[in-house]
């Protein structure tokens, strides 16, 4: 992305947010414009090259959820999904984000695409299709979940719930961009 393309990333109008798990939540950008083109060529065209310079947005727009953190942990697709994609685009920005990552999450369930869901429709559609892995120690630990765009929160906070529950000691939440006009 041109340097020009870069300075049109449109800051997002409340970059810090929570939900019911997650105790603070950064997105470094609204979803519009140059930086929903630059996720939709890194995430559906497979330009993996692109997660540099996203990783560095995030990085510098998540610095204080990073410094302190334990771990970062990518929201998992389900392996169907990742099969078909070729790879996770959450793993891709987490392992850029310059702290250990780790995989302490599963997908149980390959859910529909919450492209076109309600927000209501949304939390029901990833209710309990995730489980910690049982391979990850995240026993009171501070972790950031890493994903690309927040829309609802949905997807985030389920993942922060089983991460509490798991364990953790404290969940964060991490993105490239956040939908301005949605509602958790």
């Amino acid at each position: 992305m041109c340097p020009v393309c870069w300075g049109s990333v449109v800051p997002a109008l409340l970059p810090q947010w929570t939900t019911a798990h997650i105790a603070v939540g950064v997105s470094s950008g609204r979803y519009e414009g140059a930086l929903r083109d630059v996720i939709h060529a890194f995430k559906y065209e497979g330009r993996r090259s692109l997660a540099d310079p996203l990783g560095r947005l995030m990085r510098d727009t998540g610095r204080a959820l990073l410094d302190d953190c334990d771990y970062v942990v990518p929201v998992p697709l389900h392996p169907w999904r990742r099969l078909r994609r070729g790879f996770n685009q959450a793993r891709d920005l987490a392992v850029r984000l310059d702290r250990p990552v780790v995989d302490a999450l599963w997908r149980l369930r390959a859910t529909p695409s919450q492209m076109t869901l309600s927000a209501g429709a949304r939390r029901t559609n990833v209710r309990n299709a995730f489980i910690a892995s049982p391979f990850a120690n995240i026993d009171d630990r501070v972790v950031v979940l890493v994903d690309d765009v927040r829309t609802t929160g949905a997807t985030l906070d389920e993942c922060a719930k089983e991460l509490l529950r798991t364990g953790a000691r404290e969940v964060r939440a991490l993105t490239i961009a956040m939908a301005e006009k949605s509602v958790v």
